[in-house]
């Protein structure tokens, strides 16, 4: 179609389902863009998973230069990489990224097609997930292999 209308909210969330940090971007831009940007990452150590639509040569070296190792899956026409057991299974536990997602769609309501104004959007995005950090059951998983503070999923 070439157009598109609308936001993407990128999150970076923690293995206890917190959100570590957000991102709103035009819904025409690459998914990777955020990535680049180093106030995004700044508070993000240890390990970053994505799926992936994240993979690219330029994009892992410029968070391996941050400290961030990015964990991805290979895609069908690629070489399969040497990933650790732990790295496998916290794959599998990319799940967590989208139980938050329909947490924030489902009871928080952040997910509107007809807002009237930027004003009205950011409001109902932003108060979507201020009450998002408030609930008090998040959706989680338990990794006794990893430490606390080294487990990031986008």
């Amino acid at each position: 179609m070439g157009w598109l209308f609308g936001f993407k909210l990128h999150l970076i969330i923690n293995d206890k389902g917190e959100i570590l940090n957000f991102m709103f971007t035009p819904g025409n831009e690459d998914d990777r863009e955020p990535l680049y940007s180093e106030s995004f990452i700044e508070n993000v150590k240890g390990k970053l998973c994505g799926d992936k639509g994240y993979i690219g040569k330029q994009l892992s070296e410029f968070l391996f230069m941050n400290g961030i190792q990015l964990v991805t899956k290979v895609k069908n026409n690629m070489r399969n990489s040497l990933l650790s057991v732990a790295d496998k299974i916290m794959l599998r536990k990319r799940a967590l990224v989208e139980s938050v997602d329909d947490e924030l769609k489902n009871i928080a309501q952040i997910e509107h097609s007809r807002h009237r104004s930027f004003a009205n959007f950011i409001t109902n995005a932003l108060s979507a997930i201020a009450a998002y950090c408030f609930f008090p059951k998040k959706p989680s998983i338990s990794l006794p292999f990893v430490a606390d503070n080294q487990l990031t999923l986008f």
